[in-house]
């Protein structure tokens, strides 16, 4: 999940992949996954390696009925212990919702959960997190009404947020951007002005990576100094290594297949 700093990334909720995985949306990065068992091997290993990297992982059973349910990130915004749970941007992907937002405010017993009304639109795969200063793409998922009432919670919680004008062949905010620490974000160029993210606070930077790297510019960072990269990706891989950080790369050939990225597949909390 792209709303929480490094050192909140503790647990982790993942969902098997469904038998009708092959018919998942896909439209940006890839024409449909075509091979499931291989799709359940990636999503083994990417689970495996948040395991390895002392996450407690959840995986919730597959629903063969909706496709693109392993996305979790998309179903719900969890940010300081607060929970936002947002209206999907698809219509397809609404019937995702319930048992990620049973499994959440269960964990987070106690805690304020807000439901999207009215034509509140978005996509948890449309935010990122710098810190404590938050970012939130518009996009063909995620509208001005959503928008609203993200900035309502982030500014009862007292922190910033910036609006970033995501292009049509770009899905999210996140198949195009990450934070593998909580002072950088990855970006590629060719996709966002070089301006898309205003002034950072000291000591923070936005590193441009290749436009043929878009993909590959969504990582995990976790709390171990270990950053999840999916496999191809050379420009992203050499920088981890540069910063100092432990890259685990994973094959996410099929998840892409789907659009989906690393972060799309768990939601922390």
């Amino acid at each position: 999940m792209a709303t929480v700093r490094l050192d909140q990334k503790g647990r982790a909720l993942t969902r098997a992949i469904p038998a009708s995985f092959d018919k998942a949306l896909a439209k940006f990065f890839g024409s449909g996954p075509n091979d499931i068992e291989l799709a359940k091997a990636q999503h083994l290993a990417y689970r495996e390696a948040l395991l390895a990297a002392n996450v407690e992982v959840t995986v919730l059973p597959s629903d063969d009925k909706l496709p693109d349910s392993i996305f979790v990130e998309d179903q719900a915004v969890v940010i300081d212990g607060h929970v936002l749970l947002p209206v999907p941007g698809h219509p397809a992907r609404v019937a995702e919702q319930p048992p990620i937002a049973e499994f959440v405010t269960r964990q987070l017993t106690g805690t304020q959960v807000c439901s999207m009304n009215g034509e509140a639109r978005m996509d948890g795969g449309d935010i990122i997190r710098l810190g404590d200063l938050f970012f939130v793409g518009r996009s063909s998922r995620t509208n001005d009404a959503g928008i609203k009432e993200l900035r309502d919670l982030l500014t009862h919680l007292g922190h910033e947020l910036r609006v970033v004008e995501i292009p049509g062949h770009a899905l999210h905010l996140t198949s195009i951007s990450s934070t593998p620490t909580d002072s950088v974000i990855f970006a590629p160029e060719g996709y966002l002005p070089e301006d898309a993210f205003g002034v950072l606070p000291e000591g923070c930077e936005v590193i441009w990576m290749p436009k043929d790297e878009a993909y590959g510019c969504n990582t995990i960072g976790l709390p171990n100094g270990q950053v999840l990269v999916a496999e191809g990706y050379p420009t992203v891989l050499a920088t981890v290594e540069a910063m100092g950080l432990q890259p685990v790369v994973l094959d996410m050939s099929q998840i892409r297949a789907a659009d989906g990225s690393l972060t799309c597949c768990s939601l922390f909390y």
